[in-house]
């Protein structure tokens, strides 16, 4: 087994994009209608986790030439913490602990992850995740999360502990058996809205065709910058966190089914108008207004699902928050995402990153700073698998990652669809967007006149919106 390890270009670059006021740090709440205690948690993470050698090894020489190797003082007990909420320890406090937890880095001279048990929530409990970007992306992330409940586990996947300990390199070869085995339940439990945004054999095949990805490329660096809202400005450290309840995945199917739409189409369409519902509240204009987006491409072929590693584009979206008709925004984004699936953006884009990850650190937060400046926001929907999950027999009640933001963006909308409902997540600069529910109330708004609009009565009552009381327990 290799002592040393290099990074990824990839996998660097976003490892040195970490600034203060922008952790690359990936996010997730996982809320359990059963309380689970410390030492439950951290005996499944023993059997289910660590036998990814990724999360027992450190990064070392980040500034220069980063590679991991294995964290010879590696304790489990420095990566998982017991923690109460104050008061009422409501949804209200549950927010508030994930808001500080993302103002934190995390400890780099230890392996890039750490998580906090809630053990009681609501007579249940809940788990803040917090994994490095450089470990993999959302989709790579939200695989080894899932990998951890009683339906994606494989007790042939790892040795034992004491093996483990002894035998390292047979967890490697162990780990790539599983990524095999476990593709099949992959393919079983993610639904339509897990597949790629673009499917990433057709993407690859035509990068290597040479299909566009030159004029995708001048693209990035011709575009100018998205207009002026509130959402640009100097970041601080504080961030703010927050979600919506429960949306029926099945009303939003059916709204695109009317217009001929994707789930994403009708997904990002609705966010254009929470933006817009948002402006508003704020007396901001909104004519002609347009509120540019990162959206992160999943490029990981089927056989690569649950790899690590970062195998992601980003293209650029821009969201029309300034047509006054709901029907015409999601229609505009569904032509716009129509026009992305068929070029080469997101191969050239990962191109770039690659590259970022190999030139000096200077040079690579002024690329970073000069394309980040001709967004407003990053938005991803990561859709997880349409059945329920449990943890040591306790049902998972919902998961919620939210996205990190590089650079100078302040708005991160984090969409994670899970047993036959939707959520929205928010992250964001606590002083650019100090109250994110607005636009969550927006989004939930949208939905709501959209199926108003173009379901029939009973249509919208088998498929009503909000399928719980957004605080953590089931109806």
């Amino acid at each position: 087994m290799k002592t040393h390890e290099p990074l990824s270009g990839v996998d660097a670059a976003w490892l040195r994009m970490d600034d203060p006021t922008n952790l690359m740090t990936i996010t997730a709440v996982l809320v359990l209608e059963d309380p689970i205690s410390v030492e439950t948690f951290k005996a499944l993470l023993e059997e289910r986790l660590l036998g990814f050698t990724r999360f027992r090894q450190r990064v070392r020489d980040p500034e220069g030439s980063p590679h991991w190797e294995l964290d010879p003082h590696f304790d489990l007990d420095q990566h998982v913490h017991r923690a109460a909420l104050p008061g009422d320890a409501a949804q209200a406090e549950l927010k508030d602990r994930v808001s500080e937890l993302m103002s934190e880095p995390l400890d780099r001279t230890k392996p890039l992850w750490h998580m906090e048990l809630i053990e009681d929530y609501f007579g249940g409990s809940a788990i803040i995740a917090r994994l490095h970007h450089c470990i993999g992306d959302g989709m790579a992330l939200v695989q080894v999360l899932l990998s951890l409940t009683d339906e994606y586990f494989d007790p042939a996947r790892f040795p034992s502990t004491e093996e483990r300990d002894s035998l390292l390199p047979s967890v490697v070869r162990g780990t790539l058996k599983a990524v095999q085995g476990t593709v099949a339940a992959g393919r079983r439990l993610l639904t339509e809205g897990a597949r790629s945004l673009i499917t990433p054999s057709h993407a690859l095949r035509r990068a290597k065709q040479g299909l566009s990805v030159g004029a995708a490329l001048s693209k990035f660096l011709s575009l100018g910058a998205d207009t002026d809202t509130s959402l640009k400005g100097d970041l601080g450290v504080a961030q703010r966190a927050t979600w919506s309840g429960p949306l029926a995945l099945a009303r939003v199917k059916r709204i695109g089914n009317v217009i001929d739409a994707k789930v994403n189409d009708v997904l990002l369409g609705a966010v254009a108008g929470a933006l817009r519902y948002y402006f508003e509240s704020r007396n901001e204009p909104t004519d002609g207004v347009v509120v540019r987006s990162f959206i992160p491409v999943n490029l990981r072929p089927p056989e690569q699902a649950f790899e690590l590693g970062n195998r992601f584009g980003l293209v650029y979206l821009d969201l029309p928050v300034g047509l006054d008709d709901r029907l015409k925004r999601v229609l505009s984004v569904k032509r716009k995402m129509d026009e992305i699936k068929r070029s080469s953006e997101a191969i050239a884009a990962l191109g770039v990153i690659e590259g970022l990850g190999y030139v000096p650190l200077g040079l690579e937060e002024w690329a970073v700073r000069r394309f980040s400046r001709k967004a407003s926001a990053v938005m991803t929907n990561v859709p997880g698998p349409q059945e329920p999950l449990h943890l040591k027999e306790r049902r998972v009640q919902h998961v919620m990652p939210w996205v990190p933001r590089a650079g100078h963006v302040g708005l991160g909308v984090s969409i994670f669809s899970y047993d036959g409902t939707v959520r929205l997540g928010i992250a964001c600069d606590a002083g650019l967007v100090p109250d994110p529910d607005v636009i969550v109330d927006g989004f939930t708004r949208e939905f709501d006149r959209l199926a108003a609009t173009l379901l029939s009565d009973a249509e919208a009552v088998d498929a009503s919106g909000t399928v719980g009381d957004g605080d953590g327990r089931s109806e």
